[in-house]
């Protein structure tokens, strides 16, 4: 697989991987064992960026990608994220305190099983911790050679910049799918003027672009996606899934996956965006890497444009409890 950079010089695979769904949010899980070899698997087919977090499990997934990566650290990037406080292993807050990050990253360096983290990302922006403070921070990390490179998760514009003045931000990790877009208007040019890579988390829009999730389909129980307004109201995905439709039609004019061509049109945005799809399935790793080699014209990407800006789409993409914990 190709490569891209994000930031200054961070070279990563130009598709990454979402690791969250092997402990968090989407069960059936697998079992460690097999989690690991998962992890391999998809590193032998290319993917040489993983991203995972403290909260998700919690604390699981990183345990996960530290077995499976342990002997062969300096062949992979991997990303993990803090930002939170706990009390055990329930999630009590946002907490970007100078205390919280200490007692995070040595956590996760040690469920890593490593000695630096390639990029740190806040996961969420903290409103009781001013943004430059968090910067501080990751500048003693970075001198400290614990982390290699930081980034911000959901910030707004002015966020970003207030953080890229005191210590440079690597990469912005916020959602963008041809399902959700708000980034263009004023994230996508922020990052490109601060020259900030882009790593997009659900690509395929929640498996939506897939064309997996059809009118009247029922997530199981403990999937995230049924407290996602745009997925769990029946109407919503019966009026939405003309974008669905419409990405079948691309599919078969590129004679690939409407998955394939989702993660095609991202990367065909810009050259520093690199998205992360998460999956179980090495066949669905197979599948989303395949989109990097679908490629589009500017007259059919301006003609895409068009199209999915005639399309209205309904629902918001999260309950208003999360909604709440986006830096606005």
């Amino acid at each position: 697989m190709k490569t891209r950079t994000l930031g200054k010089d961070l070279i990563v695979s130009e598709v990454g991987l979402g690791c969250m769904g092997l402990s968090f949010s989407q069960p059936p899980f697998p079992s460690k064992k097999e989690a690991v070899k998962f992890l391999r698997q998809a590193y032998e087919k290319g993917v040489t960026f993983f991203d995972t977090a403290e909260i998700y499990g919690p604390f699981d997934n990183e345990e996960v990608v530290g077995e499976a990566f342990k002997d062969m650290r300096d062949k992979v990037v991997i990303a993990t994220k803090f930002g939170f406080s706990f009390d055990d292993r329930k999630v009590t807050g946002l907490d970007s305190s100078r205390d919280s990050i200490l007692r995070a990253i040595e956590g996760s360096l040690k469920r890593l099983q490593t000695d630096y983290i390639d990029l740190y990302y806040q996961h969420r922006v903290d409103p009781k911790t001013p943004i430059e403070q968090v910067a501080e921070v990751m500048k003693e990390l970075y001198e400290q050679g614990k982390i290699k490179h930081w980034g911000l998760s959901e910030a707004s514009p002015k966020t970003i910049r207030r953080a890229h003045a005191v210590f440079p931000v690597t990469a912005l990790q916020s959602e963008y799918s041809m399902f959700w877009r708000e980034v263009e208007k004023e994230i996508l040019p922020t990052l490109e003027e601060l020259k900030i890579g882009f790593v997009p988390f659900s690509p395929l829009g929640k498996g939506f672009l897939t064309g997996t999730i059809k009118p009247g389909h029922i997530f199981g129980e403990g999937d995230f996606r049924n407290t996602v307004p745009r997925l769990n109201t029946p109407e919503y995905i019966e009026h939405n899934f003309k974008l669905v439709s419409y990405v079948e039609q691309l599919a078969i004019s590129k004679q690939t996956t409407p998955a394939a061509v989702a993660i095609g049109w991202l990367l065909s945005q810009k050259p520093w965006i690199v998205p992360i799809p998460g999956t179980k399935k090495i066949t669905r790793v197979e599948e989303n890497i395949s989109g990097a080699m679908v490629k589009f014209t500017k007259e059919e990407l301006d003609n895409i444009k068009k199209i999915l800006d005639s399309i209205e789409l309904l629902g918001h993409r999260y309950n208003e409890e999360n909604e709440s914990n986006i830096d606005k």
